[in-house]
């Protein structure tokens, strides 16, 4: 499973016991919120995309979407969401699931300027009912990301 990966990956940053596991779905930025009891736009979402032939995910507020404009101007092609079908293989995560954790090998990951206004966020943890809190700081961190973007609206 997915989360096993994640849980594994955090170990070793002492963070794999702070992952929240629901008896209901938080597969959606709504459903996350609902279960953790927070705004939908503290939910950190993990959007995922082919640049150049490669999958890369880009981290998200919950209340924001992906500017196709902006993206272009930051990754100079239009943006191509991944198909949720080929997720686990491009990635390693479901649909639901899918965070900057425990990933595949190769998968660039970019934090979007949205997230920087919050103290805490909650991506999810390679499940659909699954998530951890983090401040930015830790995010940045466990994420291994290759820069901050501004591609929300």
């Amino acid at each position: 499973m997915a989360i096993d990966k994640v849980r594994k990956y955090l170990k070793k940053f002492n963070k794999d016991e702070d992952i929240l596991e629901f008896s209901v779905s938080s597969a959606t930025v709504k459903d996350a919120a609902i279960a953790i009891g927070c705004d939908e736009a503290n939910i950190a979402k993990t959007m995922s995309f082919i640049v150049s032939e490669q999958p890369i995910l880009i981290v998200v507020a919950g209340d924001k979407k992906v500017d196709n404009s902006k993206f272009k101007q930051t990754f100079n092609c239009k943006a191509k969401m991944i198909p949720s079908e080929n997720l686990g293989e491009l990635i390693g995560h479901e649909a639901g699931g899918v965070c900057p954790f425990g990933i595949n090998s190769g998968v660039k990951v970019y934090l979007d300027e949205s997230l920087k206004r919050f103290e805490f966020v909650y991506p999810a943890c390679g499940s659909s009912n699954s998530a951890i809190k983090l401040t930015i700081s830790e995010l940045e961190q466990y994420a291994n990301y290759v820069s901050w973007v501004n591609v929300s609206k």
